[in-house]
C-alpha cells in the first residue's frame, strides 16, 4: 500500500511506526516530523487529488492544503473508516477497503459510492 507521495519538491510519507505525516527535501535521505496528532486516527494512504492531500484513515477521509500540517474531515462514513487504499483516477477518487470493495467519488471525498 503506498505510503509516499510527492507534493512540490517534497517527499511527504505516513510513518507506521509512530502514525506521523513526514516530509523530506533530501530525496529521502533524512525525514522531518510535520503532523503528530492522533485526532485523525491511523493514517492508512495518501494521495495528491487537485492540488490537496488526502488522506483514508481508521476515521474517514481527510485532507490538507497545508503540505499535511493540518488535516480537515472531508467523510466519515462506516465506509470511509473502511479504507485502506486511495487512488486519483482523474475525474474520481477511488478508494478500496480491505475486503476488496472499491467506492468512488466525484465530490472531491466528500461522498462515496460503492462501485457495483
Amino acid at each position: 500500500m503506498p505510503q509516499l507521495i510527492t507534493y512540490g519538491n517534497e517527499l511527504i510519507r505516513i510513518n507506521p511506526a509512530n502514525n506521523h505525516i513526514e516530509y523530506s527535501t533530501s530525496r529521502g535521505l533524512s525525514w522531518i516530523s510535520r503532523y503528530s496528532g492522533s485526532s485523525c486516527g491511523t493514517f492508512r494512504d495518501l494521495v495528491v487529488y487537485n492540488g490537496k492531500i488526502v488522506a483514508v484513515t481508521d476515521k474517514g477521509v481527510y485532507y490538507s492544503t497545508t503540505k499535511g500540517l493540518s488535516w480537515i474531515s472531508k467523510c466519515n462514513s462506516s465506509a470511509t473508516r473502511s479504507f485502506v487504499a486511495i487512488q486519483d483516477a482523474g475525474r474520481e477518487l477511488l478508494a478500496q477497503t480491505a475486503d476488496g470493495h472499491l467506492y468512488y467519488s466525484t465530490s472531491e471525498g466528500l461522498s462515496w459510492i460503492r462501485r457495483r
